[in-house]
């Protein structure tokens, strides 16, 4: 046996021949611990008080201060355990100072565990693992509800260069219907002061002149403001039943000089109605009709809002036509006067998309153009399903027969 100098241990010797070594090697299995009662005891916050470091404790302390320790639980190696022990120390040092007398200053291997300075900074100079950050921020990002909020479309940016779109004050026309709309309207009750006319009456009278409408090759315009017209007069004016159909065609003539370019002449309407009344008869009611009115001829009809809520739900062919339909059902009804133009076109547009969807669709950009969320219309919006689901059965026809 020679003594070999060490920068650590200068008392430590080793074995020159094969027994030396075999000797030597058993001296350290009788010294050596556990590895199992070291690690309880360093988990148990009860530092082992001969670690050696080669780096000083106050610097160690100061590395240890800036980078905190990683919170994930895992198995104790020598890198962690030299980083609980700086830990324990740090904060238990009374109970450092009491196990420091009960054990002995040997430096044998079993007494001692050594720590490689390049070893102990690689591990305190490492950062937080990647995937810790990721995990978090994924939690963080969980716990918060996204909400995305769907965008208004521009439906007039396509329009600028048309200058019959009139898009400089588009929004300020549709704001302006939007006011009026409320003169146009009728009382929903206003058969309860006619004596001669009920709903039945009034509903074959649309139904008729839906068809005289079909068969000029009318504009959609005339359509609308011919039944706006029939209402309006006759919530200010007693009716005989057999004036009610020549009540019909006034207001049909009246809005084909009004919305038409070419207008059908009196002759014609006469032979419409089967020669049912003179051409005296015809100029006397129109007059009669337009002091009723007092020439107020412009008022918002549904039509105004039903190019405007289609052009906003981007609308193809098929639901124009559909959209037309329900509208046109819902004009028949008596029942429906009680709701605006306005909604009554949205409710129909509404309809549509839900018929040919199969789901509920009223988008962002409608309810902004409309000024009607999903709920306000789904009452006008059942009705008009049960007015579509009676048309194949119902003797009104007039609707139906439209290509």
């Amino acid at each position: 046996m020679e003594r070999i100098s060490d920068e650590n241990n200068p008392n430590l010797t080793k074995p020159t021949n094969f027994q030396g070594c075999r000797k030597f090697g058993q001296e350290i299995k009788h010294n050596r611990r556990a590895l199992s009662v070291i690690n309880h005891n360093l988990v148990g916050a009860k530092a082992y008080p001969c670690v050696v470091n080669k780096r000083g404790l106050s610097q160690r302390n100061e590395c240890i201060e800036n980078k905190q320790l990683d919170p994930v639980h895992r198995p104790i190696t020598r890198k962690f355990a030299a980083q609980i022990s700086s830990t324990s120390q740090r904060h238990c040092p009374e109970e450092t100072k009491k196990l420091k007398p009960s054990v002995p200053s040997s430096n044998e291997f079993g007494d001692c565990i050594f720590i490689d300075v390049e070893e102990n900074k690689t591990s305190l100079d490492q950062p937080v693992p990647m995937f810790l950050e990721e995990t978090e921020v994924a939690s963080e990002v969980e716990m918060e509800d996204i909400i995305i909020e769907e965008p208004n479309v521009d439906i007039d940016g396509c329009d600028t260069k048309n200058p019959l779109a009139v898009v400089e004050y588009v929004e300020d026309l549709h704001a302006y219907y939007k006011n009026m709309e409320k003169f146009s309207c009728v009382s929903p009750n206003y058969m309860d002061q006619q004596s001669d006319v009920n709903e039945k009456m009034r509903a074959i009278l649309i139904d008729w002149l839906i068809e005289v409408h079909d068969k000029f090759d009318l504009m959609g315009e005339t359509l609308f403001l011919t039944v706006n017209l029939i209402d309006r007069f006759l919530s200010q004016q007693t009716v005989m039943r057999k004036k009610l159909q020549l009540v019909g065609l006034v207001a049909m003539l009246l809005a084909c000089k009004y919305e038409e370019v070419s207008v059908p002449v009196v002759g014609d309407l006469i032979l419409i109605s089967d020669k049912a009344y003179s051409r005296k008869e015809v100029l006397e009611m129109e007059r009669l009709m337009l002091n009723t009115l007092q020439f107020n001829m412009s008022f918002p009809t549904p039509y105004v809002f039903m190019k405007r809520f289609l052009k906003a739900a981007q609308s193809d062919k098929k639901l124009e036509l559909l959209s037309f339909f329900l509208i046109e059902l819902a004009f028949v009804e008596y029942e429906m006067l009680k709701f605006q133009p306005s909604l009554l076109a949205a409710a129909a547009i509404y309809t549509a998309q839900c018929s040919l969807n199969g789901y509920k669709q009223w988008s962002k950009t409608c309810e902004w153009h409309s000024s009607y969320t999903e709920d306000q219309l789904l009452e006008c919006s059942r009705l008009m399903v049960g007015f579509h689901e009676k048309a194949a059965t119902g003797k009104l026809t007039g609707t139906q027969q439209q290509p």
